[in-house]
């Protein structure tokens, strides 16, 4: 279902105009048009879900073959030393708009682009109680 309010719905919709590089009847993959490197193109589901937390598991079960076939092309074209994969969910997490989407990032030696976690010490004890209670509700 489309939301009349979400850009990325209108993008997926033909409304506004982007950059397509490929599209399936689920999916329009696009071109960011506030790129952080060359190349960095976005997949965005045509129905609308808010985030990871909404999205159907059969459209997420398409996400990712479709994302390693665009990684490539884009690896190909670009030649490209790296890439991201970045998928934000919540503000807190970084995400800016609220349109399930997920960010394809080639990276080049010296680009300057900064989206590394800073390492933190883990709590194994913690972890296992987490753990235990996290596999309760896969």
């Amino acid at each position: 279902m489309k939301k009349d309010d979400c850009i990325f719905c209108k993008i997926a919709a033909g409304e506004i105009p982007s950059t397509t590089i490929y599209e399936t009847g689920e999916f329009k993959v696009i071109f960011d048009i506030a790129p952080a490197s060359k190349g960095h193109a976005l997949i965005i589901p045509k129905e609308h879900y808010d985030n990871v937390f909404s999205i159907d598991a059969e459209v997420a079960s398409k996400l990712f073959p479709l994302a390693t076939s665009v990684a490539k092309a884009l690896k190909a074209e670009t030649n490209c030393d790296g890439m991201n994969l970045l998928q934000n969910n919540g503000a807190v997490a970084g995400q800016t708009v609220n349109h399930f989407h997920l960010h394809l990032i080639p990276r080049y030696e010296g680009d300057g682009v900064k989206l590394a976690c800073e390492p933190g010490d883990a709590d194994k004890e913690y972890l296992a109680e987490l753990a235990e209670k996290v596999k309760k509700r896969i």
